[in-house]
């Protein structure tokens, strides 16, 4: 049974940092995209960063800013963000994806966390 546990999510000052974890269980981590998605309230889910062996991709709202990891040891993706603004604040979601080819759309992805709360304060 796949199992995605994300963490790390709060409440922060316009222009601080907050790192999201991701901790999963019953899936071929090393070879499975990992991606991280976002949404705001009565706003679609949105794509923000995808790892695999392949690589990484980022959307363009968060390149710069958002740096995504993985740590196969610990079978645990990471999302790191900086410079965040008011307009970060959404539920933050972990994804996989039974392929190493990254995609960015939400439907692309098999299984998903429960997500963590992020907010933004001016």
């Amino acid at each position: 049974q796949v199992q995605l546990v994300e963490s790390g999510g709060g409440l922060v000052q316009a222009g601080g940092s907050l790192r999201l974890s991701c901790a999963t269980s019953g899936l071929t981590f090393s070879t499975w995209t990992m991606g991280w998605f976002r949404q705001a309230p009565g706003k679609e889910r949105d794509f923000l960063a995808a790892i695999s062996w392949r690589g990484t991709i980022y959307a363009d709202s968060v390149k710069g800013r958002f740096t995504i990891s993985r740590d196969n040891a610990k079978v645990t993706v990471y999302l790191q963000m900086n410079n965040l603004k008011p307009e970060d604040t959404a539920v933050y979601y972990c994804a996989s994806r039974r392929s190493a080819v990254l995609m960015t759309l939400p439907g692309n992805y098999d299984y998903w966390g429960q997500g963590t709360q992020v907010t933004v304060s001016p």
